[in-house]
């Protein structure tokens, strides 16, 4: 066989370029539409939505926090129902064992083996709902799996498919029979969302849908189909991490996760880890806007969900009404931005 030319080597690199850009072109769109088939079931939710979507094309996970009935668990089913994607799901209980989560070895009497069953984390999107009902105990079986994508059973490493996100959701009104989330854990999460309650528009939306005969519990008959996959996120996700970002940018984001550090109204700011994250969200918003580089707006827009949770109010803040999203407010009021 004959080598290649200097004109076939460059025609086939002109190829595989264009290749890469349709197959990201492609896997947009396939987002673009995974947002429609989700509302279809879920109304006026859409910055919940958008934040599941930026949390699957960086790899992490998400917190969904909202008052009971405003369709947090429906969202991530329906996201689910979108994507050509296991699915798995754990009613977090007090009751609830860290082995319920993760899995066990099982003795075999026929084989007087133990064997490995898998539990429910083996999957590629797991729905941990009321996550802060069950003590810290199992809530830490989660930390491994969220954090390295694997589980240790009895010293061995298992690896989990990719991809893996974990969506958890809570209730911020009821303190009875709860356990909070401990800073490592709350940590492992890329966003956490709030799931506010419905507009009055919406609202009617949604009960005009009901009487139409609309089933939260069936989403196949309300049309819900996947509309991507495993391919599209893969390409999806190599199309992110080409998106640029400027030293100035990357100055900026710095420097909002290190003035948190320097709020009087915080005993703690966001780590050099919520830094990256914030990039990393910055850079995967961008891209779905439909652009090849972060601006500060792109880090503003995220700068909320992405923080909001790496940092620790003052008991005397508390008291006084200032709220985590008030401080991060402030502190993107105060910070220079880059031209």
């Amino acid at each position: 066989m004959s080598a290649p030319t200097p004109e076939t080597a460059e025609l086939a690199a002109a190829t595989d370029t264009h290749v890469a850009v349709t197959n990201a072109d492609s896997a947009r769109a396939s987002l673009e539409t995974l947002r429609s088939e989700i509302a279809k079931a879920v109304v006026g939710q859409d910055p919940a939505v958008t934040g599941l979507v930026v949390a699957l094309l960086c790899r992490g996970h998400v917190l969904l926090e909202g008052v009971p009935g405003v369709a947090k668990t429906l969202l991530v089913r329906a996201l689910a129902a979108s994507l050509e994607l296991d699915t798995k799901r754990v009613q977090f209980t007090p009751d609830l064992m860290p082995s319920d989560v993760t899995g066990s070895l099982v003795y075999d009497a026929r084989t007087a083996e133990f064997s490995f069953q898998p539990g429910p984390v083996f999957t590629n999107l797991l729905l941990a709902d009321e996550i802060n009902r069950t003590p810290p105990k199992t809530q830490s079986s989660l930390l491994e799996a969220m954090e390295e994508r694997q589980v240790t059973i009895d010293g061995s490493p298992r690896p989990l498919p990719d991809p893996f996100l974990v969506a958890a959701t809570q209730n911020p009104v009821e303190y009875e029979g709860t356990y909070p989330l401990p800073e490592a854990q709350l940590d492992r999460f890329l966003l956490k969302l709030t799931v506010p309650l419905p507009s009055r528009v919406d609202e009617i939306n949604v009960l005009t849908r009901h009487a139409e005969g609309f089933n939260p519990r069936d989403l196949k008959a309300a049309g819900i189909r996947p509309v991507a996959g495993p391919a599209d996120l893969e390409a999806a996700r190599k199309a992110v991490a080409t998106t640029s970002v400027s030293p100035e940018i990357a100055a900026y984001v710095v420097d909002i996760c290190r003035a948190t550090r320097e709020s009087p109204s915080l005993t703690l700011g966001a780590s050099p880890r919520g830094a990256t994250a914030l990039l990393s969200t910055a850079r995967a918003w961008a891209w779905l806007t439909g652009r090849d580089y972060v601006t500060p707006d792109d880090v503003k827009a995220l700068a909320l969900p992405t923080l909001r949770h790496r940092i620790q109010l003052r008991p005397e803040a508390e008291m006084e009404g200032v709220t985590a999203d008030s401080v991060i407010t402030a502190v993107l009021a105060h910070v220079p931005v880059p031209r």
